[in-house]
């Protein structure tokens, strides 16, 4: 027996709720994130991105040991008003996405760059230093 009260599957009517194409904010609010292209040749490792709507003074790029952060906060307000009713919304979140970008790398040197909704990070290899290596005398 199915439920024939909407004429549809019920279930069918949340589906769209969190489509990118409905609602991009909601989708953001739920699963906040972003989204990045990594790439990489021989001097250095390139991250571009993409946040769209988000100040440069709201996002922070850090580094520790081997782990690049990047992080904002992204908030967004929303009102309308028309003659029957006003409506305001609000809503605020936090974006962070890290990456473990090995020991061969100089962090003294990063650079990242915000123009036009996309970040771009460019993180300068080092030459890989050699292992130590320790003989061991047998007694």
């Amino acid at each position: 027996m199915s439920l024939t009260i909407f004429k549809r599957d019920p279930m069918k009517l949340f589906e769209n709720v969190l489509n990118d194409n409905v609602s991009p904010f909601v989708a953001s609010i739920v699963a906040p994130s972003f989204k990045v292209d990594i790439a990489e040749d021989e001097s250095a490792i390139f991250i571009e991105a993409d946040m769209p709507g988000i100040k440069k003074e709201d996002i922070k790029v850090s580094m520790d040991d081997d782990l690049l952060t990047i992080s904002a906060e992204r908030s967004h307000d929303e009102e309308e008003k028309t003659k029957e009713y006003h409506r305001t919304e609000r809503s605020w979140g936090c974006l962070s996405r890290s990456f473990t970008v090995g020991e061969n790398v100089d962090p003294e040197n990063i650079e990242a760059a915000y123009d036009n909704g996309v970040l771009k990070i460019k993180v300068p290899k080092k030459a890989a230093e050699p292992k130590k290596g320790k003989e061991i005398t047998v007694k």
